[in-house]
């Protein structure tokens, strides 16, 4: 039994090294991180793009595929036995269906794997024949990204910076008065701390519902098998003058602690070491129409996880990664749909100006960024309709209750700064103009030619950006 043991973990070996060097050798594989915060359509996006790469008649922007270079593409298992699968086929239907509506958000971690056959080319490509490329995509809830900006944080200072945020948001009033009751300093009662921790749970939930970025820690809105452990049973608490072993204060600050030691470093460890490539959406214009406040929400938070994505040598993901790089970094605005094709250069301005300084430490640091604006499923079509004499750019699209209606949001000024410096001011609303929003659900009967995948606005030039030099 042991020398089968024994003779078991060498074979293991063997076939995970030999593995390891024919995907480097022969198979090379690129692997793309898919992030994002809550809302911002990874599912949807990750979706639409695989249903283009199979059917690629809507990438005419994939130089790989205008070039015939591309052979063929096919799903695989996906290469992680004890990750899910991304349900590609489930969100498909879901999209596409006789009554076709969003698919849920993602609740838990998935992978999915896509493989190309590439034509050779060159004077030696005749004798090499073609050669497979893998890509493997990674999704994972947006509420567990916010995590990252945790890591470099001590239990002092978030507190402070929640409690300061809470103080500006009807959200957290509830939680807030509590919280500045407590006394720290008392010893801890565990039936107190649970109650605290479900208090402070339940604000972050009405904070997700009213469209705030920062929800954290994450995992509190999505526990899974955590739900009811230590690491999941601590809130923000203010300082009191004495933090004894065996107060409330030191078993909640205890508590955040290994949340950060158990559970969001291995998380980024074990499933960012081997990311190449990274996209980070982000619903810009939901914040844009929530007012200045959710747009600086947004820009704060996008700027702290961006910059622990930064791939230099003093970034401490980096080391945390043993010195992975991710070379490229696409910042995405999502749901450009919902604007006029004319609106798009102005929403992928204000998105390069929101990340700016993360964006500027990405490319010291030798990464290639790139700002966007897209539509992983474009559920709209362009109109014009006239209004008092003017000639206004729409989108028109569905509604959930069946209503076809044109939507005119608002026109984006095409100075960032009109946007940014009053939202980084703290202005309660826009002064000079407002930004309306519909939610349009996917087109009902929506008819495709054979080999073309799902609408999409820029899915290509996205995708060309990200792996086209790999292709």
């Amino acid at each position: 039994m042991v020398l089968s043991s024994i003779t078991d973990g060498i074979s293991r070996s063997i076939e995970s090294v030999t593995s390891g060097l024919s995907e480097a050798l022969f198979e090379p594989v690129i692997r793309l991180g898919v992030t994002g915060l809550s809302r911002a359509g990874k599912t949807v996006f990750i979706t639409g793009l695989v249903a283009n790469l199979l059917d690629r008649g809507r990438m005419t922007q994939l130089s790989a595929h205008a070039a015939g270079r591309i052979d063929s593409v096919w799903l695989q298992p996906q290469p992680d036995m004890t990750l899910p699968r991304f349900d590609f086929e489930g969100h498909l239907a879901t999209l596409t269906g006789d009554a076709p509506d969003w698919p849920e958000s993602t609740r838990a971690i998935s992978e999915l794997r896509l493989s190309f056959r590439l034509r050779p080319e060159g004077f030696l490509g005749g004798l090499t024949g073609p050669r497979i490329v893998h890509l493997d995509i990674v999704d994972y809830p947006g509420e567990w990204l916010m995590d990252l900006a945790l890591l470099d944080k001590s239990y002092a200072d978030w507190s402070d910076e929640v409690l300061s945020r809470l103080s500006r948001r009807p959200e957290g009033a509830e939680f807030l008065a509590t919280a500045r009751a407590e006394d720290g300093a008392l010893k801890l009662d565990e039936t107190r701390a649970q109650a605290l921790a479900a208090l402070f749970t339940a604000y972050l939930d009405r904070a997700r519902q009213a469209g705030w970025a920062d929800c954290t820690p994450g995992r509190f809105l999505l526990p899974g098998d955590l739900a009811g452990s230590p690491v999941l049973t601590f809130a923000p608490l203010p300082r009191p003058a004495s933090t004894a072993r065996g107060s409330l204060w030191h078993e909640m600050e205890r508590r955040f602690d290994a949340y950060k030691s158990k559970v969001v470093r291995p998380f980024f460890r074990d499933h960012f070491a081997r990311i190449d490539r990274q996209i980070v959406l982000a619903d810009v214009l939901g914040a844009i129409h929530r007012g200045p406040q959710a747009l600086e929400d947004l820009r704060r938070v996008l700027a702290d996880v961006l910059g622990a994505f930064r791939p230099g040598s003093n970034g401490w993901l980096t080391a945390l990664l043993g010195g992975k790089r991710v070379d490229r970094i696409l910042f995405a605005a999502t749901k450009a749909d919902h604007l006029h094709h004319s609106q798009h250069p102005a929403l992928s301005g204000i998105m390069e100006a929101m990340l700016r300084e993360a964006k500027d430490r990405a490319e010291f640091a030798g990464a290639l960024t790139a700002a966007m604006s897209i539509a992983g499923f474009r559920a709209t079509v362009e109109d014009q309709v006239t209004r008092d004499g003017r000639t206004l750019d729409c989108v028109k699209g569905r509604l959930a209750d069946g209503r076809t209606v044109a939507l005119f949001p608002g026109r984006l000024p095409e100075d960032p700064a009109r946007l940014l410096q009053p939202a980084r001011q703290g202005a309660e609303r826009w002064l000079e103009a407002e930004f309306g929003l519909m939610s349009f659900v996917p087109p009902a009967r929506m008819a495709r030619k054979p080999g073309d995948g799902t609408p999409h606005i820029r899915l290509d030039r996205a995708l060309e950006f990200l792996i086209g030099d790999r292709l």
